[in-house]
């Protein structure tokens, strides 16, 4: 291996995608993935723990991703023993020194109007867009439809 091998392989083993890990002002976003979907799925979603350490709350105000042509914060509630979702237009609060949680049957970023499916493998890059901290550029790491972030978190096994 040429030491410029070597150097590359180092630096992108040391990337906050790589690392599941992205860093803007007072805002972290860790672990971002997806599950896989299926071929003429034309939705998908996106999950995320979001931490803030400013004294001050921030607002999740939208995303975007070239995986697809629309993007929301969505939540799930339930209402009369039925689960709806639905969009969060005003987006979603990280408070001072907290963090939110996108998760499955919770608040998620919904991917609407996917080019093409999201196969277990693939990172699809978005882009969050706080009120305070600015944009925040993550990849979604696309698991198994079965996985879970646990899965995530060890390489994508569960």
């Amino acid at each position: 291996m040429t030491p410029r091998i070597a150097l590359a392989l180092i630096a992108a083993l040391a990337s906050p995608l790589s690392a599941q890990i992205a860093r803007k002002g007072s805002i972290t976003a860790a672990d971002p993935w997806s599950r896989a979907t299926s071929p003429r799925a034309n939705i998908g979603a996106g999950y995320v723990t979001v931490r803030n350490t400013s004294t001050q709350p921030d607002q999740l105000v939208s995303a975007t991703s070239p995986r697809a042509a629309k993007v929301e914060i969505h939540t799930m509630s339930l209402d009369d023993s039925i689960m709806r979702m639905r969009p969060l237009p005003n987006g979603l609060e990280i408070p001072a020194g907290g963090e939110a949680s996108l998760a499955p049957g919770g608040n998620h970023i919904m991917l609407i109007g996917l080019k093409s499916p999201l196969k277990a493998g693939e990172r699809i890059p978005a882009t969050l867009r706080f009120a305070r901290a600015g944009d925040v550029r993550i990849a979604f790491k696309v698991v198994g439809a079965g996985s879970t972030v646990a899965g995530v978190r060890q390489g994508g096994r569960q």
